[in-house]
């Protein structure tokens, strides 16, 4: 896969007092992305719950560029930053895009997968590796070991 893109409506609640969006709009848009992505992919809840492992994130990160108002078209991608090639661990990079060509914020985020019952950092099952090697990935991707 080259590229996913998720378009997103902007409702009235996620504004504020500016009527422009909230800051914490872009972190929730980030991760509707990133599940709709993993569980479009075949990589759902019930089958995380089933294999007793999640997702857990380490940092996230928002650059804010534009503003985003309400009658704003907005898009969000999904491109894969860095990972292990265990993909024990990994960046994601999300754009926000409004009305077509406005990069209006950039999003990071650094994760790993948990082991939920010893609650300890594991190297992900096989269905989470097939999964994230389908991320598209980053002009700037790097292998970090």
């Amino acid at each position: 896969m080259e590229h996913y893109l998720k378009d997103i409506q902007v409702r009235w609640s996620d504004l504020d007092p500016n009527f422009h969006l909230r800051h914490s709009v872009y972190y929730d848009w980030g991760a509707l992305c990133r599940v709709e992505f993993l569980f479009s992919h075949g990589l759902s809840a019930e089958l995380m719950d089933k294999l007793k492992f999640g997702v857990i994130l380490f940092r996230e990160e928002c650059v804010f560029r534009k503003e985003v108002r309400h009658n704003d078209s907005v898009a969000i991608d999904l491109q894969l930053l860095k990972a292990r090639h265990n993909f024990s661990r990994w960046s994601i990079q999300h754009q926000i895009i409004k009305n077509g060509d406005t990069v209006a914020a950039i999003l990071s985020v650094d994760g790993a997968w948990m082991d939920l019952e010893k609650r300890k950092l594991m190297t992900p099952p096989q269905e989470a590796i097939e999964v994230f090697t389908s991320i598209p990935k980053n002009e700037n991707f790097q292998w970090l070991d």
